[in-house]
């Protein structure tokens, strides 16, 4: 019998939990276009600032984040070039021109290129001699080689000038991320009460899917991990996933995407009596998390908080460095349009902590072929400091203080 049913894990199914599972009726705000052509003009004040003419923006989030133009990126070259004068043209093969139309945001002239043609050729003839180009740092780099070998262009990389405003968070974008964290929380909560030995992970990862439906999220979640027991000393998993049984630690990690932003949360406990061992882990993950959380002060380094985390770790005996029982990767990462973004909770990052930032706070312990720890959550940076999206976890065998 799970000892801790009484506590939300177990006791249910997933036909009784996703009947209790609806939509909001209240949502974010659409972001504007003036937040667009803000983020725009940012992007054109860099460029000068940097003595560059323009920058090359690829399909993808990059391009939706300045000109809400959503289109998936491909083999075929797509996507912006934006001057430092701020006139914008859109780089798209002919015959998708007629759709990419529909996705436009921002509006902007089009640089159109055939099949047979080089579209790298077609945006030269589009600028003047020896235009100082900053590419997009996502674009493949078959097509930077391209644009390197052109001699009209002179290249450099634009992820510093884009990492520097897509990092900065404003209200609407925390409003968006907010959203799906609050949905994804529902989510876990439920989750826990359909555990029952002999689940599959994949069965509770269809569940969660079509609990984020249920919330509304009609693409359902973005990710998916489900691990128990010793899989869970594996931080994303193995091969073939072993069923529940009595007494496994439980770990869940998922999220959701609405309107482009993404959720990210980890919940870990135990389905039935925890062990010393793994009762004592999981108060020194928690104590490691909230480490975290009081290194994230405004004007230190990113770096910092890994730093911090590290030092607790060592005073519970874990570690050191990345050494096992510990923690074996970086404490953390921002989070926005691209679930894994700038800025990096890791030993040596030098950025310089700001209100609008919004990272993960996971510093996972790993007992080797024994079983995992992680609890993640995300916070943003306020002029007062960091702030939760959720309230963090409570305990190995009551995690959502029920």
């Amino acid at each position: 019998m799970n000892s801790n049913r009484k506590y939300g894990i177990g006791g249910s199914t997933p036909e009784e939990e996703l009947s209790k599972l609806s939509a909001p009726t209240k949502k974010p705000t659409p972001i504007k276009d003036k937040e667009f052509q803000d983020r725009i003009d940012k992007a054109c004040a860099a460029l000068k600032a940097k003595g560059l003419d323009a920058l090359y923006i690829n399909a993808g989030t990059n391009l939706y984040y300045f000109t809400n133009t959503q289109w998936h990126p491909s083999e075929r070259l797509v996507g912006a070039l934006l001057f430092a004068d701020g006139s914008l043209q859109y780089v798209v093969p002919e015959f998708e021109i007629g759709t990419f139309n529909d996705f436009i945001g921002i509006k902007g002239g089009i640089i159109p290129w055939l099949e047979h043609e080089s579209p790298i050729q077609k945006i030269a003839e589009a600028v003047a001699e020896d235009t100082r180009l900053a590419m997009d740092d996502s674009t493949p780099f078959t097509m930077v080689s391209h644009f390197q070998e052109h001699k009209k262009f002179k290249i450099s990389s634009a992820e510093e000038l884009i990492r520097d405003i897509r990092m900065l968070k404003s209200k609407a974008e925390i409003a968006h991320l907010q959203y799906p964290m609050d949905l994804t929380l529902q989510v876990h909560q439920a989750t826990a009460r359909i555990l029952k030995p002999g689940i599959t992970t994949a069965e509770v990862e269809d569940f969660i899917h079509k609990a984020h439906q249920k919330l509304g999220i009609a693409s359902g979640n973005y990710f998916c991990i489900v691990l128990f027991g010793k899989d869970s000393s594996f931080p994303h998993g193995v091969k073939s996933p072993k069923p529940l049984e009595e007494n496994d630690i439980v770990l869940v990690d998922t999220g959701t995407q609405y309107n482009g932003y993404i959720s990210d949360i980890t919940r870990t406990y135990s389905y039935g009596d925890a062990t010393d061992k793994e009762k004592e882990i999981w108060k020194n993950e928690k104590a490691a998390q909230f480490a975290a959380f009081d290194a994230a002060q405004l004007g230190k380094p990113c770096g910092h908080i890994d730093d911090q985390v590290r030092v607790q770790l060592e005073k519970d005996g874990l570690g050191p460095n990345y050494d096992l029982p510990g923690l074996p990767h970086r404490t953390g990462h921002g989070i926005g349009l691209d679930i894994h973004e700038h800025p990096f909770i890791l030993r040596g990052n030098d950025i310089k902590i700001q209100a609008g930032m919004t990272f993960s706070i996971e510093p996972m312990i790993v007992v080797p072929d024994e079983f995992g720890i992680r609890l993640e959550d995300h916070v943003y940076m306020t002029e007062e400091g960091p702030q939760w999206f959720t309230e963090p976890s409570h305990s190995i065998d009551n995690p959502f203080g029920v």
